[in-house]
């Protein structure tokens, strides 16, 4: 009778447990990767909007002389439903406005303005022109990206800085 049981060589107990910890120790360390790369990305994309809608302002100010400025435009969310398009006003050719689509323009200088990436919840890109040859742009990071520190920034006619007072 004992011929007939084979001892059956396998894992034990042991041995299971510790390959389950190593597996899930290295997920975590991707995970955490994966979460500092995508929050990057973001911070990345948001300074890349800034920087185009910069373009498109001066685009616009070489064209016109002036930013958009007015109780209806001087303030907006950028990549709102209201203000996704910088373009020549067609009503009022001298001016360049904020608006929702290319409907009315005269020449357009930057097409569809994507809303900045959540998170952090809230976070926009807010436009204040408190003059026909100022601009300001806020904008939040989720880390330090560059020279600019995590948190609000702003942007305007010289430049990206870090912190709110431009």
């Amino acid at each position: 009778m004992a011929k007939f049981l084979k001892k059956t060589r396998g894992f034990t107990l042991i041995e299971l447990l510790v390959v389950i910890a190593i597996i899930g120790l290295l997920s975590t360390l991707a995970v955490v990767a994966l979460n500092s790369a995508r929050q990057r990305s973001r911070d990345v994309k948001r300074v890349a909007d800034i920087r185009q809608i910069q373009t498109a302002l001066e685009l616009g100010f070489t064209e016109t002389n002036q930013y958009p400025t007015g109780a209806t435009y001087g303030s907006a969310i950028l990549g709102s439903a209201t203000s996704s398009v910088l373009c020549k006003d067609a009503s009022n050719p001298p001016n360049s406005i904020w608006q929702g689509s290319t409907s009315g323009c005269g020449a357009v200088y930057l097409g569809i303005i994507a809303p900045a990436p959540t998170p952090p919840s809230g976070n926009q890109y807010v436009y204040n022109s408190p003059s026909a040859s100022q601009y300001s742009i806020t904008f939040t990071l989720e880390g330090d990206t560059g020279m600019l520190k995590a948190g609000p920034n702003c942007a305007n006619p010289n430049g990206i800085q870090a912190g709110t007072s431009c």
